[in-house]
């Protein structure tokens, strides 16, 4: 390095929000690669010519095909015929029923009844067949069908909070992996320039050693760092392969090209304390959790109908063929109504009434537990998007301080005032304060989504990508109101 130009390179960087290039930067001499916030780098293949994958694009690709999040608007199709159920409960049930069968029987003819002195042996063989038409029909169930429709619209209210948590949770899981990405290729990237660094330091400590301008220490010593720096590149190497692992599981493709991504601290309130007010206003877990309290207190209701009179009515026309003699037919119709009261039930609904308050008392309970855990969240992520910026302040000034010191070594160790392991600490500190930048950059990005998640705010209509929305109503409105039919809404 005495003496000798060397060159370093790295991936695309935003330096305090101006985009400096997209590509590849090359310094030489003092002039080192300088890092702002992290917004992008190279994959596979050079950036110009190529349509490269945006954050949001990628988000976009989450939101449509990601499996879990899928997984979770199956499942509130399925909560959703939970309505059409309960609504089943105000309708009648129709029956038919038929039979038919064989009848035969044997008699005995007494002495002195016929002609012929009697003593004979009749047999006598019939079919008899019916049909009957039944159709039952509520008229008051102390409540319960009310209730219980009640209950299945709070359980789809719940699983449309659960659903939209699912989905900050996903878009969350996409940008950290989008994000990871760029962070593990650019540390790659630092490490590999380390590595041609050490190789061409190694390279000159043997041509000097061999004039007899440092010992076989000094060759040792460089030898050691190129060794480190292999290892520490086949590190950054595995962990970046783990990190594409991750991004395709989340979002579905490889990141072949993956452009600059951006914090989303525009869409955040002003302050920490706005930021829980929100939260606790709009969280999915905490809404859901109030309608899960409503989902209780109508199963209160719905077990307490128990102990009510039930009236309802049965009507059936029936009609029967052979059932006493050849060729009878008789036709029968009738409408009963029906008042069952219930008196004492061994205290089983009693014990279950109390039960399910014991249960609400649990759900308010948790809806309690929810708001803590979420106002925690809120000032814990913002926390740490404060440390982020405070991270990539600290961390630019370190880098051109270390720049600064390492230029000054290099010079000082070509008259001799510096050691060989003096220019190798310079340099992996100049590393260790670029890798530390770069991972300030990405967790700020990070940290921003972060936040805006956990006030409940972050989903694709505020972000802004453009992809088609699921509508979580249009399901259920489609099988509310069905009487029939075993086909889904989408042909299934």
């Amino acid at each position: 390095m005495n003496g000798v130009e060397h060159r370093e390179t790295g991936s695309v960087f935003l330096r305090f929000g101006k985009v400096i290039v997209a590509g590849t930067i090359r310094a030489t001499g003092s002039h080192a690669l300088r890092l702002g916030l992290l917004v992008g780098a190279a994959w596979a293949f050079p950036l110009s010519g190529v349509h490269a994958e945006t954050l949001y694009g990628a988000l976009g690709k989450a939101y449509t095909a990601n499996p879990t999040l899928n997984m979770q608007r199956a499942s509130l199709r399925a909560t959703n015929e939970g309505v059409p159920q309960a609504l089943s409960g105000y309708r009648p049930t129709i029956t038919g029923l038929a039979n038919a069968g064989v009848q035969s029987s044997n008699f005995q003819i007494p002495a002195g009844v016929t002609a012929a002195g009697g003593g004979e042996a009749a047999w006598s063989t019939l079919y008899p067949r019916g049909l009957t038409l039944q159709i039952n029909q509520n008229i008051f169930t102390g409540g319960r069908t009310m209730n219980s429709v009640r209950q299945a619209e709070a359980a789809v209210q719940a699983g449309r909070e659960q659903l939209r948590f699912q989905e900050q949770s996903i878009l969350y899981d996409g940008a950290q992996a989008y994000m990871n990405v760029l962070q593990d290729t650019a540390v790659l990237s630092l490490q590999r320039n380390n590595v041609e660094v050490l190789e061409e330091q190694l390279r000159q400590t043997r041509d000097r050693f061999n004039v007899g301008e440092v010992t076989r220490t000094d060759v040792a010593q460089a030898e050691a760092a190129l060794a480190t720096g292999h290892a520490q590149e086949a590190a950054a190497a595995a962990t970046l392969k783990s990190s594409i692992a991750t991004y395709r599981q989340i979002i579905g493709d490889d990141p072949r090209q993956l452009a600059p991504g951006q914090p989303v601290e525009k869409f955040l309130p002003r302050n920490v304390d706005a930021a829980v007010k929100v939260a606790l206003g709009a969280h999915p877990a905490i809404i859901a959790g109030l309608h899960s309290v409503d989902a209780q207190e109508f199963q209160v209701k719905i077990l307490e109908a128990q102990l009510l009179p039930q009236l309802g009515v049965t009507g059936s026309v029936s009609r029967t063929y052979d059932n006493s003699y050849r060729n009878d037919l008789r036709t029968s119709a009738s409408v009963v109504a029906q008042l069952n009261v219930p008196i004492y039930e061994g205290g089983l609904v009693y014990s279950q009434v109390r039960q399910a308050k014991e249960q609400v008392g649990q759900a308010r309970i948790q809806v309690d537990v929810t708001r803590e855990q979420v106002r925690q969240q809120v000032i814990a992520s913002w926390a740490a998007l404060d440390s982020a910026k405070q991270q990539i302040a600290a961390s630019q000034s370190a880098v051109e301080a270390n720049e600064i010191a390492l230029a000054g070594v290099r010079e000082e160790a070509k008259v001799g005032q510096r050691t060989t392991l003096d220019v190798l600490n310079a340099q992996q500190t100049l590393l260790s304060s670029r890798v530390q930048l770069v991972r300030a950059q990405r967790d700020r990005i990070v940290a921003s989504y972060n936040v805006l998640g956990s006030i409940g705010r972050l989903s694709v209509t505020t972000l802004g990508v453009r992809v088609t929305k699921y509508d979580a109503k249009k399901h259920y409105e489609q099988v509310r109101d069905k009487w029939g039919g075993l086909q889904t809404p989408d042909g299934r």
